[in-house]
């Protein structure tokens, strides 16, 4: 499953009941605190555990384990607020989708950063809901697509006296030969074919050879 960041934001600035915990990282120590709802998010019970950067760096998901990393890293060096977006695997084995923000604090006396401090956000179920519904658009796009070239294979093989897979390797090469979708092109023969007639098939059979 991919991110959609931009349904991420829209889902944050509707505010529509995401579950979100509190951290706190003491620099100075590497120590994390966290409230209730982060150690949930998780998989943990409170108090279950000890957090740890390890621990969650060894729950992030691998393909984002290295860019949250990265996050973490200039966090601490800049102290500015910060953002990012990231999948992990909970203690009970299932896939979240977090967002993650904070920023540091620094001490008055020094000026180095010492602490960050910000929320853990789970748009796991906006993630879900938005791939969903993306997957159902584009399998109702597949299948158009799929019935307009059907209909440009039966059209050529009719005018070019070809079985289907012929004519389909017909309109293959011609939309090869004239840098044409061949979606584009299948569109092209069915609405040359569809005006009946023998020069409709005519043209059809010129289109394609």
């Amino acid at each position: 499953m991919t991110l959609d960041t931009q349904a991420i934001e829209w889902a944050l600035a509707r505010g529509t009941g995401q579950q979100i915990g509190q951290y706190r990282l003491d620099l100075t120590t590497g120590t994390w605190w966290w409230s209730p709802e982060t150690y949930r998010l998780h998989g943990f019970e409170p108090g279950e555990v000890v957090p740890t950067t390890a621990l969650i760096l060894a729950h992030k998901h691998p393909d984002d384990r290295d860019r949250v990393r990265l996050v973490l890293d200039e966090a601490r060096r800049t102290g500015g607020a910060f953002s990012s977006v990231h999948r992990i695997m909970d203690a009970r084995g299932h896939e979240r989708s977090l967002v993650v923000v904070g920023q540091g604090r620094r001490e008055r006396d020094t000026g180095l950063v010492v602490e960050l401090v910000g929320y853990f956000v789970d748009v796991t179920q906006v993630v879900v809901a938005h791939s969903q519904a993306r997957s159902a658009h584009d399998i109702a796009a597949a299948a158009q697509t799929r019935g307009v070239i059907e209909q440009a294979k039966g059209m050529v093989a009719m005018a070019c006296g070809l079985d289907v897979e012929e004519a389909f390797a017909w309109l293959r090469r011609a939309s090869n030969h004239r840098n044409v979708r061949l979606r584009d092109l299948a569109e092209l023969v069915v609405d040359l074919g569809s005006r009946g007639g023998p020069d409709a098939l005519q043209e059809v059979a010129e289109l394609v050879a």
